[in-house]
């Protein structure tokens, strides 16, 4: 396929005013309703949801925060209406995993950018519709990944481009978050799995990693991945579980090697007492950079290793790029996160100008797709499987990520 075919870089027509249709108004939903009420140049045109009574509580904090009312779309298919209505540039969509993809096609068909909840796919043949789909229809598609976001994931990117860090070897990513109490693993151990909540379901049936982007995130906008270097392969394992449904402590570890002979380590950890982390770790040939369980710096400028304050103090002082600033500028609003804050800012900015957007379709099938094969290989007792390259063979055209 020839590299005009593909969406690398993808240009589209400036938009001076993005008009935004909200597809699920759950607690991420919510959050990105409320959170546009500090983001310029964007409006919420429609708010969609199941649920009337999302819908009102929805309308009323449009209200409360002194924006225009949304017109409201209710119902199993009102996400399909609104897809199809003229006044909309983008389709963002919060609702559950197995409808990201499907509501992604549908919007992208009808002429729409799409921003999408994580993970954007469940399978590599989802992954490859949606870059079918934005190649064809020549729309965006971005997954809205806010780990990037992260400020000392952010400053270690600012650093690495200085050349501090000298030759990346490994990184490591997770998503370590104790929802025993959300899943009802502390108290109500035996409720049927038609009541419990659909992230638990997804996560009690997997058997791999079927969140995969928070620590995959930041780490392939640190490596370049296919924009010089790209994953080759994976193995998977899972811990065998325990508890009445055997989810207690199911910790999933995935080892992923690129094609420059880096190597990644992915974990997901949802149901043991271990504190929330990320990990965020980079092993370099003259640093060491880990945000989890408590910051260090480490490079060949310091005698010793910076801990704690000392290292974010030190991580700050390379914090001067469009997306710092961002982060920055939203503590100082105290907007409720950063990360999601800039996260915004930088998509309707770039659509604003006609720019290409941080985080592209491919990105998007790289990072979601690890959730299908790291069960595979979970699942067939951690043999590797290749990881595909969704560019068409122009993972190396690119000559690095970057922030327009």
């Amino acid at each position: 396929m020839p590299l005009s075919s593909t969406v690398l870089e993808l240009r589209c027509e400036p938009i001076p005013l993005v008009r935004i249709a909200l597809i699920g108004l759950g607690q991420r939903g919510m959050k990105t309703l409320e959170r546009y009420r500090y983001i310029p140049d964007a409006e919420i045109r429609y708010i969609v949801d199941v649920d009337p009574q999302k819908l009102a509580r929805a309308a009323q904090a449009l209200k409360d925060s002194g924006r225009p009312a949304a017109q409201a779309f209710a119902g199993k298919e009102a996400w399909h209406e609104v897809c199809h209505c003229d006044d909309v540039d983008l389709i963002y969509i919060c609702t559950e995993w197995n409808s990201h993809c499907t509501m992604a096609v549908e919007a992208m068909r009808c002429g729409k950018h799409v921003a999408v909840e994580v993970p954007a796919a469940r399978t590599v043949e989802e992954c490859r519709l949606l870059i079918r789909t934005a190649e064809q229809t020549r729309r965006h598609c971005f997954m809205t990944e806010n780990c990037c976001y992260d400020h000392f994931a952010l400053t270690t990117l600012a650093m690495h481009r200085r050349g501090m860090l000298g030759k990346i070897t490994h990184c490591e990513g997770a998503y370590i978050h104790d929802l025993r109490d959300i899943f009802g693993l502390t108290e109500d151990r035996h409720r049927s799995n038609s009541t419990r909540l659909w992230m638990e379901r997804s996560c009690t049936e997997h058997g791999g990693n079927p969140y995969p982007t928070h620590g995959i995130g930041p780490i392939g906008w640190l490596l370049d991945i296919h924009r010089g270097d790209r994953m080759e392969y994976l193995v998977s394992m899972t811990a065998q579980g325990c508890g009445p449904d055997d989810l207690l402590g199911r910790v999933n570890s995935t080892l992923i090697h690129t094609h420059r002979g880096i190597s990644i380590l992915l974990q997901l950890d949802v149901t043991t007492p271990r504190p929330y982390s990320r990990l965020q770790t980079v092993c370099a040939s003259h640093a060491f950079l880990q945000k989890y369980p408590v910051p260090i710096l480490q490079t060949s400028d310091f005698p010793r290793a910076l801990v704690g304050d000392d290292a974010l103090r030190e991580a700050d002082k390379y914090a001067t790029d469009k997306a710092s600033l961002l982060w920055k500028q939203g503590r100082e609003l105290g907007v409720p996160n950063e990360m999601n804050y800039t996260m915004d800012c930088r998509l309707i900015h770039c659509l604003k100008h006609g720019l290409p957007l941080d985080i592209d379709v491919y990105d998007a099938a790289e990072w979601s797709c690890l959730a299908e094969l790291s069960r595979q290989s979970a699942a067939q007792g951690s043999v590797p499987v290749e990881i595909p390259d969704f560019t068409h063979g122009h993972w190396n055209v690119l000559p690095r990520h970057q922030l327009y």
